[in-house]
């Protein structure tokens, strides 16, 4: 019922549309079929297909998983993160201040406003591929020196300014909040998430002759609790046409259920839950996450159809690169299903500091930034999965039946 008074007042809010009355319609009866079954009649151990819709039918083609993926979206929203809503053109207003991307976004009265700078390369031509930053872009600048990509950081802290490191509001105080005061008990993630969807908004509003940006090549990625946003920011925003995951850790691509009894990891009972719906641990504490009817191999699935490269680093145990590895395979299945496998790609390889890339995977990268931002052709990413640590030392078939 959350749902459908959160519809009502929408109702009476000025910018709102018919697109926006029958996304929210759409949400409120599919989250009446997932409140009747929050948690799975039994548990199950192993990784839930993505595949197999709620009606018990299987995903065949790509109409089908369109369907299938609003389905697991909704779901992420309604038990972990929280809902990310939908906002009306009209409620949008951009415009340039120099490199400056600015976007004012107005509901309910209230307006948030977001600022961006764009960096543009020194080589090509108008409009631009982008690629930006969740919180900082940590890929090495040498991966876009001799490439034509822009690049931007999305500054989250403008919507949400969570954060581990220094003095922050909490939980219902953050601007997005005064937008959206029903949707305080969000997490930050759908919370973020919403707000790049914004950045784009303003993109597509000002079109590639004031932006000089080409908003059909987009992509996100960052490091760290930011590669797990850039995970969210990706799967909810069909626009982003690549993201490029760096060392998510527990939350991100990694398993729930994998992690439950692995010592040292960021599993469902230690994680921030400044990040996700508090409702989450209270309903899928401990072994109740085998009741969890998702889990986040059906995030990363998401951005399929479009294009992920995850990016690991197994010398730290706390980022749970061995359930991430189960969990990017159990995912690949999706876009290997629906004939795309070159689609997406993994590597985890150790050696180096958190966060900073080695150039032994520069290759990697640069091959999903030619092929999916650049439009080149010619780039095989067919097999780029590597992870020398766990292949062929876990047992796949144990987590991944479908």
């Amino acid at each position: 019922m959350q749902l459908f008074s959160y519809l009502c007042r929408q109702k009476r809010l000025k910018t709102e549309t018919d697109m926006i009355k029958n996304h929210l319609l759409s949400l409120f009866f599919l989250g009446a079929t997932l409140t009747a079954s929050a948690q799975l009649a039994a548990p199950q151990i192993d990784l839930p297909n993505p595949l197999q819709k709620l009606d018990g039918t299987l995903v065949k083609n790509l109409d089908d998983w369109r369907s299938r993926r609003q389905e697991i979206a909704a779901m992420i929203q309604q038990y972990g993160i929280g809902e990310k809503p939908e906002v009306a053109p009209e409620a949008i207003k951009a415009r340039m201040d120099g490199d400056t991307l600015i976007v004012d976004v107005t509901v309910g009265g209230e307006t948030l406003t977001l600022k961006s700078g764009i960096h543009y390369p020194t080589t090509g031509q108008p409009p631009y591929a982008l690629m930006i930053g969740t919180s900082m872009l940590s890929l090495p600048k040498p991966l876009f020196e001799n490439r034509p990509i822009a690049t931007m950081n999305y500054h989250e802290a403008q919507v949400n300014d969570y954060s581990q490191w220094k003095p922050h509001h909490e939980r219902g105080e953050h601007n997005f909040d005064r937008l959206y005061p029903q949707l305080k008990d969000n997490g930050a993630y759908s919370q973020w998430a919403w707000g790049l969807s914004r950045l784009i908004d303003g993109l597509e509003q000002l079109g590639p002759e004031k932006t000089k940006i080409n908003v059909k090549r987009i992509g996100v990625s960052g490091c760290s609790y930011a590669g797990k946003m850039s995970l969210f920011c990706g799967a909810f925003d069909e626009r982003v046409a690549l993201t490029i995951a760096q060392e998510p850790g527990g939350g991100g691509a990694a398993s729930w259920r994998y992690n439950c009894h692995v010592d040292s990891v960021e599993n469902l009972d230690r994680t921030d839950y400044h990040w996700f719906k508090e409702s989450m641990r209270e309903q899928f504490h401990g072994d109740s996450v085998y009741l969890m009817p998702y889990d986040h191999h059906e995030l990363v699935a998401m951005i399929c159809p479009r294009a992920l490269l995850v990016l690991g680093n197994p010398d730290y145990r706390w980022l749970a690169d061995e359930s991430a590895y189960v969990s990017l395979n159990a995912a690949r299945k999706v876009w290997s299903h629906l004939g795309i496998a070159d689609r997406m790609g993994y590597s985890i390889v150790g050696g180096h500091p958190h966060c900073m890339l080695p150039e032994s995977q520069y290759p990697e990268v640069g091959a999903f930034l030619d092929k999916f931002l650049l439009d080149k052709t010619g780039i095989d990413t067919d097999n780029i999965r590597i992870a020398p640590d766990f292949e062929g030392k876990i047992d796949l078939n144990k987590w991944i039946k479908y």
